[in-house]
């Protein structure tokens, strides 16, 4: 199976679906153990949630499961929150803190890196590629990275995690108005919690392409999967409360698109 897919689009928007694949190879999935065979920290249904919401998107998404290898983490390793619990760029545990992994089968230095080249790299590859091509034809891009994650997980994170976690590196990996715009929509609903840079301030993607002096904008969303579907096996698609939330998301991307002017001028200089 190709490790990416990659529907492409005109408009400056660009998804990035690092984490909703479930792709298992073989050779790899007969190394799990039973519970990582659960495969319970997945991005569950992120691409039928986004799917079809703003017109002429570029939508870059992960076929292989996290575990093979994050496509959201450092290839060199460095972890993204040093001194916080925290998953590796092959996890050896699972969002628990739990082993995934059956005895003596986690994979090594020389494994990993073949997993990079094999997976991490072309999702990379593929994501660059898209994010100049946009540059190219609007003289900038807008890298939206989608994400969620089970509302209570306590080697992560203490307490219930806000449906709407807004990542930007502490605002440094967008425009000001960008991340503006994402909050404003997450502001306006009553429904949903929100938070800014709190737990999840946006991953290795968004903090590695981020940087708007050259017109090249991340941001991260981070989604409670509680908004959403069920938190439990077999992890259904909750229709009636994604249809309550996909309005608020594509309000969020249309807002990006409608932007387009202001941020052209600021990738200029002007």
């Amino acid at each position: 199976m190709n490790p990416v897919v990659v529907q492409t689009g005109n408009s400056p928007l660009i998804l990035g679906q690092p984490h909703g694949g479930t792709y298992m190879p073989e050779d790899i999935a007969v190394q799990l153990n039973e519970n990582g065979l659960r495969f319970a920290d997945t991005d569950w249904h992120i691409n039928r949630l986004f799917d079809l919401l703003v017109d002429d998107v570029t939508v870059v998404e992960a076929t292989f499961h996290r575990y093979v290898i994050d496509a959201n983490r450092d290839p060199a390793g460095v972890s993204l929150y040093p001194g916080q619990n925290t998953t590796m760029l092959c996890p050896t545990t699972d969002f628990d803190g739990k082993s995934i992994w059956r005895e003596g089968y986690a994979p090594g230095a020389a494994e990993t890196d073949r997993r990079r080249r094999e997976f991490h790299l072309p999702y990379h590859k593929a994501l660059t590629m898209q994010i100049a091509r946009i540059k190219a034809v609007h003289g900038f891009a807008i890298l939206f990275d989608c994400h969620s994650i089970r509302s209570n997980i306590p080697f992560l994170f203490d307490g219930t995690l806000p449906v709407f976690n807004t990542g930007t590196n502490d605002s440094k990996t967008c425009h000001f108005a960008i991340e503006q715009a994402v909050v404003d929509v997450c502001e306006e609903t009553d429904a949903h919690s929100h938070i800014l840079n709190g737990r999840f301030k946006g991953g290795w993607t968004t903090r590695h392409y981020g940087n708007p002096q050259i017109g090249v904008h991340a941001i991260q969303m981070e989604l409670a999967q509680r908004s959403y579907m069920h938190e439990r096996p077999p992890w259904d698609y909750a229709l009636d409360k994604a249809s309550d939330l996909r309005p608020h998301l594509k309000k969020m991307l249309q807002r990006l698109q409608d932007m387009s002017p202001s941020i052209l001028a600021i990738s200029k200089g002007k």
